[in-house]
């Protein structure tokens, strides 16, 4: 049985049956009695489709143009709701776009339980491949949809229950290489949407009900679940492998740490041993470096989004069929002020023996983010994969669209680009500066853990690329997208999920050397 989302099961507390499954998908000639919204797709020029009962003229005189993202509600007097659907021009339309325009009308057709749309079918008609196009339309629908009704007496949303995807693949005429294309398009559609909506779900969960061993116990659920094999180590194991990070930003918590290793092997010979490793500060109110009470602040409970992303992303991979081994690291606590957290000017002994200066324990996340970088380069991997909310300055420099992606070696960085441009999860790179290094040096320590008011998002990565050493890696900074404050197309308002699925289509696409055409 595949993973669903809304499994975490905290004390007493338990997920709603909303998005408890995945919608019903199917591929059909033409919507069925029970669709009550269909939509369908109407370029910028070229004929209408009939089913809109609307020429054109009367379109643009009712302002709409066919722009991407634009809809049309048009009730009829008997039958589904029709929903013209804006592609923009057909020589344009790419799977980011066709994405787009299938929440433009997700939202549209927001009260609706039964969906129909052609957009894969035009799509595919219009050169893009039917799995692709039959994939990206039901993440675009469903990703829209998610909402976090949980913990609301009365959910303000309706859930939707099937989507039909109307003469994909030409529908009950289509033929047999058409109709086996857009099957796989939508078990991968699925799947997809499935590990965005459970990095959502983590990362809107409150931090009293996604605690550090709350995390582990549902990690270790999901894996019985997704075949993957998980070993949670707790504190007085940190303490004998000296996890000196994970322990140090832990200290001033009645919480115990976790540290969750996630292990996935391919059923055949593997193609390569990637690592993901991601930051799991369950909350993060600064640790005596405390946090002032904004916005920020309350969105906090958000700072375990890359831990969240690397578990959704491997829930993925037997399902789509991933030939490389993957081990994940989730590096979980929260950081909170005590009379036993950790003080400025702490010397920690991370893993793997380096003492680092702790001259701000609000730039906690890469000190636990270190010690699984240096076991899972003990351990041998061929590339290593880190995501975290790391950086405000990542978010000062690049809003809320994009992250940065730092490496040290290109292969790896544009392997993260191009499944970037797959999921339209957008990365920029960012210089590796070395001459920023000095920034990082500490009277006392091997290193310190802060390197200056300038360059932040640089000095971070520097900080991590330390432990690394020669080992292939790329690291994430996401603080930027974690979250949306208003829907935006498929980015529904509050946790994005931002990295769950470009670390699936990386995983999937990975090899340890460049690809040759």
């Amino acid at each position: 049985m595949p993973f669903q989302p809304h499994m975490l099961i905290p004390d007493s507390f338990q997920f709603g049956p909303s998005w408890a499954a995945a919608p019903n998908v199917s591929r059909i000639e033409a919507p069925s009695p029970r669709a009550d919204a269909a939509g369908y797709a109407v370029a910028e020029s070229g004929p209408v489709p009939a089913a809109i009962g609307l020429k054109r003229g009367m379109l643009n005189a009712a302002g709409f143009s066919g722009k991407v993202g634009q809809t049309l509600v048009l009730p009829q007097a008997e039958g589904p709701v029709i929903v013209a659907i804006g592609i923009g021009t057909v020589d344009a339309l790419t799977a980011a776009t066709l994405r787009d325009a299938a929440a433009a009308f997700a939202r549209a057709a927001k009260i609706e339980r039964h969906l129909a749309t052609d957009l894969a079918a035009v799509a595919a008609a219009a050169g893009l491949d039917a799995e692709s196009a039959a994939s990206v339309v039901i993440e675009g629908v469903v990703l829209a949809r998610y909402r976090y009704d949980e913990l609301k007496t009365k959910p303000e949303t309706t859930p939707f229950e099937t989507l039909e995807l109307v003469d994909a693949g030409g529908g009950a005429r289509g033929d047999a290489a058409a109709g086996t294309a857009v099957a796989a398009g939508i078990a991968r559609g699925l799947t997809l949407a499935r590990a965005g909506m459970l990095a959502r779900d983590l990362a809107s969960a409150p931090p009293a009900y996604l605690t550090a061993t709350n995390f582990a116990d549902f990690a270790l659920e999901v894996g019985s679940q997704v075949g993957l094999q998980v070993t949670v180590f707790d504190k007085a194991q940190l303490i004998e492998l000296g996890c000196g990070g994970l322990l140090g930003v832990n200290a001033g918590s009645v919480e115990e740490p976790r540290m969750i290793q996630l292990r996935y092997q391919p059923a055949g010979e593997s193609t390569g041993h990637l690592a993901l490793v991601g930051k799991g500060i369950t909350y993060d109110a600064g640790g005596l470096a405390l946090k002032p009470g904004n916005a920020m602040h309350a969105a906090m409970k958000m700072d375990m989004s890359g831990a969240g992303a690397v578990l959704a992303a491997m829930t993925t991979l037997a399902e789509l069929g991933c030939t490389n081994t993957v081990t994940g690291y989730l590096m979980c606590t929260d950081n909170l002020p005590s009379g036993s957290a950790i003080a400025l000017g702490e010397v920690l002994r991370m893993h793997g023996g380096t003492t680092v200066e702790v001259k701000n324990p609000d730039a906690e996340g890469r000190l636990v983010m270190a010690d699984a970088i240096t076991l899972a380069k003990e351990e041998g991997v061929d590339a290593i994969v880190d995501i975290a909310t790391l950086t405000g300055a990542a978010l000062a420099a690049l809003g809320t669209a994009m992250a940065p992606v730092f490496g040290n070696d290109q292969v790896i960085v544009d392997q993260l680009l191009a499944a970037s441009a797959a999921t339209d999860e957008s990365l920029w790179q960012f210089p590796l500066e070395r001459r920023y290094r000095e920034l990082l040096n500490s009277d006392v320590a091997d290193l310190s853990n802060v390197g200056g008011p300038h360059a932040g998002a640089i000095t971070a990565a520097l900080f991590l690329a330390h432990f690394v050493g020669e080992t292939p890696w790329a690291h994430l900074d996401i603080c930027g997208p974690m979250m949306s404050d208003k829907d935006n197309s498929w980015r529904s308002k509050g946790p994005t999920g931002f990295g769950a699925r470009l670390l699936a289509e990386f995983a999937l696409a990975y090899r340890p050397y460049p690809l040759v055409e």
